[in-house]
């Protein structure tokens, strides 16, 4: 199982990772992205969706037309995990 993020690595988090934002009200980080339109912003899921499962963490997200909210905790390790952070990242990369 992994591990929680100490608290060290919870204060590089906004350099490490300064689109994300830590959650208020959960342990997690969340980042919004916006798109020209529906299918950008479905093409870009896909390609999340095909990552996330290589990886196997898997994110809590949403869709509205041409935004996709995401959200990454570890469920079973009740938080933040360097899981989280290597598939920010990994996102992240997805954009160039």
């Amino acid at each position: 199982m992994a591990t929680r993020l100490t608290e060290a690595e919870r204060t590089g988090l906004p350099t490490l990772l300064p689109a994300w934002t830590v959650a208020e009200d959960r342990d997690a980080i969340r980042r919004e992205f916006r798109f020209a339109d529906f299918s950008a912003a479905f093409a870009f899921m896909t390609r999340v969706a095909l990552l996330a499962e290589t990886l196997d963490h898997h994110p809590d997200w949403s869709n509205v037309w041409n935004t996709v909210r995401i959200e990454l905790t570890t469920h079973d390790a009740g938080g933040l995990t360097d899981r989280d952070v290597r598939l920010a990242r990994a996102i992240d990369a997805l954009l160039g």
